[in-house]
């Protein structure tokens, strides 16, 4: 399906638009400056999902289904920010499963894992 208007997060005039790949057009989230290196935040998408919203120490941002799988609560958001192998991650508050940033992949349990959502900074 192919989305040719999106509901725009309000703007203050402080910088870019982190945005999301999102039904075949892009989500506006928030300004990329309001976005803490190290802290999560979730954001609520149109059509009612939740997704979780970090930036790394390094400023690359990631997004990820805020839906931790192992309890159905919607707190990966609140999770942990680490790195095993270079490989980014967010631990679930609750378990402490973690989550492959990048991927959604869960790299304490091959058989699950969360989507990951496509980033680009406009």
């Amino acid at each position: 399906m192919t989305v040719t208007t999106t509901a725009q997060a309000p703007t203050t005039g402080l910088g870019t638009m982190v945005q999301l790949a999102y039904e075949g057009g892009w989500f506006s989230l928030c300004e990329r400056s309001l976005l803490v290196p190290g802290r999560g935040v979730a954001a609520l998408l149109p059509d009612g999902r939740q997704v979780a919203v970090f930036t790394d120490r390094a400023g690359r941002a990631y997004a990820i289904d805020n839906r931790d799988p192992f309890t159905g609560a919607y707190v990966l958001s609140r999770g942990l920010l680490g790195s095993a192998d270079g490989r980014p991650f967010v631990a679930s508050p609750l378990l402490k499963q973690r989550f492959d940033l990048a991927t959604g992949a869960c790299l304490d349990d091959d058989e699950v894992s969360v989507e990951a959502f496509e980033l680009r900074e406009a």
